[in-house]
């Protein structure tokens, strides 16, 4: 056995051996290619005469001729029709918004109500009441507050009107005597002719004022009308918000609903805080301003304490507005020195609510800047007046929070009773 293999292996290496010793072959055919013999091959430099050379294609381009346009027209138009399709977009929205405005902007302010009395119904959840019976009790709860506070505002304020018109006249007259005395130095002429021009301007807006007023009935009844839609959209968000927004995310495709549940819930969440921070800094406000409009003794303390609790919900603009009410009916009523203590202390209350109680009490998640929420009011102020101006700002932190959440790279995590059922590879 060991011989025939050394036998064995001394042959194949001197098949080997031969194999090495012959020459290559010639191909069996000249000049067609074979494995052995694959043909000349031509230099790098070489030219195919009568080929044109391959065009120089960039990787954003579809054919030579977009090729030989420049790379930043090419950019510019690409941004520029997305551009034109998104402003095109937004417009139809705007329009069918300002369209079926009686019905978005009511939707709306009952959003800003549940997320104010939800945390109410939870508690009353909790204590075992039926769902249905804890929302009703809230919601009339609410009303009831609303309805006397306002009642208590009419009253007060009819009462304080005689009063005033009294104290307005003796102003007014005080006004003539310092345009006349003071740096001015106008002359009864000219004070004249200044009160003829201002009841010329009155005279010739008379009708603008009467179709104003004409137009108050249909204003009216929109009011109404939108009141209605308020109080049964907030009640059925309130018992039913959960089940809505479930049924509002199965609509969407299933790759994209635990995304969209995620910012939906976190959205929810800033609204409830945004409106729960606004309402307790308007409160603060308004007890700040009302105290020292009662020891100051000026007149309609109450209702001016409530028209600084209402401005509040404006950001800046709403503030600014009260504040200046505030000071025109204490120089009306006390005179210029109290009218100046009455502007110190609604400028002290803005600076310490703008830059110790919305940083303290919203925090950063609601956080949004003072332009964006400026262009918000202004936006809003134009489509929707001052409706529009209340529902801007807290629909910028909703649109922050769930812009923030959908772009974020993170997936939510697994809700607890989940079943996740794995695939077996092919």
């Amino acid at each position: 056995m060991r011989g025939r293999l050394r036998r064995a292996y001394e042959s194949g290496r001197e098949s080997v051996r031969v194999s090495r010793a012959e020459p290559a072959g010639e191909p069996d055919e000249p000049g067609v290619a074979t494995p052995a013999a694959p043909g000349p091959v031509a230099p790098p430099a070489a030219t195919v005469v009568g080929a044109e050379p391959p065009a120089a294609m960039h990787n954003s381009t579809a054919s030579r001729d977009d090729a030989d346009v420049p790379h930043a027209l090419r950019l510019a138009a690409a941004w520029s029709w997305r551009l034109i399709v998104v402003g095109i977009v937004v417009w139809v929205l705007l329009r069918i918004v300002g369209t079926i405005r009686i019905v978005i902007i009511p939707l709306a302010i009952a959003l800003l109500l549940s997320a104010l009395l939800a945390p109410a119904v939870g508690w009353l959840l909790r204590a075992r009441f039926p769902r249905s019976l804890a929302t009703g009790v809230v919601l009339v709860g609410g009303l009831a507050a609303v309805v006397g506070t306002l009642t208590l505002v009419v009253n007060e304020f009819i009462q304080g009107v005689p009063k005033l018109t009294e104290k307005s006249s003796e102003g007014v007259r005080q006004i003539q005597n310092w345009l006349k005395t003071g740096p001015l130095h106008l002359s009864d002429g000219q004070l004249n002719n200044y009160i003829d021009e201002a009841q010329g301007w009155i005279d010739a807006n008379t009708k603008t004022f009467t179709s104003g007023a004409i137009s108050t009935a249909a204003t009216l009844a929109e009011v109404l009308t939108g009141t209605i839609l308020v109080l049964f959209a907030t009640f059925f968000f309130l018992r039913d918000g959960s089940r809505i927004w479930r049924f509002l995310v199965r609509l969407l495709p299933v790759a994209a609903r635990w995304k969209v549940d995620d910012a939906g819930r976190a959205s929810w969440s800033t609204l409830g805080a945004y409106v729960r921070a606004t309402v307790l800094v308007a409160f603060i406000d308004a007890v700040g301003i009302g105290i020292f409009l009662v020891i100051f003794d000026i007149p309609f303390a109450f209702p001016l304490a409530a028209l600084v609790f209402l401005g509040a919900f404006i950001p800046i603009v709403g503030a600014a507005l009260s504040g200046v009410v505030a000071v025109l009916v204490a120089l009306v009523d006390s005179g210029p020195i109290r009218a100046l203590i009455i502007l110190g202390v609604v400028i002290g209350v803005q600076q310490l609510e703008g830059h110790v109680l919305q940083p303290l009490i919203m925090g950063r998640a609601v956080a949004i800047h003072p332009l964006a929420v400026i262009i918000g009011i202004a936006a809003g102020v134009v489509l929707a007046g001052i409706t529009g101006a209340l529902v801007a700002v807290p629909l910028i932190a909703v649109l922050n929070t769930a812009v923030r959440r959908l772009a974020a790279r993170t997936v939510p995590d697994t809700p607890p009773d989940a079943v996740v059922v794995a695939s077996q590879a092919p």
